[in-house]
């Protein structure tokens, strides 16, 4: 199942300059996501991170893991449809594990690859990885619950 931009957006409710997952490109419910974000020297981010020497955030990276994950908490839960979508929302409970093991910077294809580790009910727990030409730049464990809003 391929997502873009426009299907993500009916999921999550993060939206420019915050919504930083571009496109999903593999999607097993209950299993795992691969999707992307393109780096761009235009993300705002770039303004103060770093002056002449651009690096994304490592904390932006940490959040469209997240964000890449609550697309993944949100089409493993069955039948819910857009409409139920829409009266929910995924809280990150903790981010555990987390490391930074490269640089990500402007022109860079952000690849998140996301993997249910357990879920019970309402409660995820995902491993999350990030990859810039099947290099590893970034890991870490989430923790998210889908509530009410």
């Amino acid at each position: 199942m391929i997502m873009d931009v426009m299907e993500i957006q009916k999921i999550i409710p993060h939206r420019y300059p915050f919504l930083l997952l571009d496109r999903v490109t593999d999607i097993k419910e209950n299993e795992s996501l691969i999707g992307f974000k393109n780096v761009t020297i235009g993300d705002n981010v770039f303004q103060g991170h770093f002056p002449g020497h651009p690096i994304y955030p490592g904390v932006m990276i940490l959040e469209g893991m997240a964000q890449a994950g609550g697309i993944l908490a949100f089409k493993s839960m069955g039948d819910m449809t857009e409409e139920q979508a829409a009266t929910k929302v995924v809280y990150f409970m903790s981010i555990d594990k987390a490391k930074f093991r490269a640089p990500v910077k402007p022109g860079d294809r952000l690849e998140y690859r996301i993997s249910v580790i357990k879920n019970k009910g309402q409660i995820w727990v995902l491993d999350g990885k990030a990859y810039v030409d099947n290099v590893l730049v970034s890991e870490a464990e989430l923790k998210a619950m889908i509530v009410d809003k």
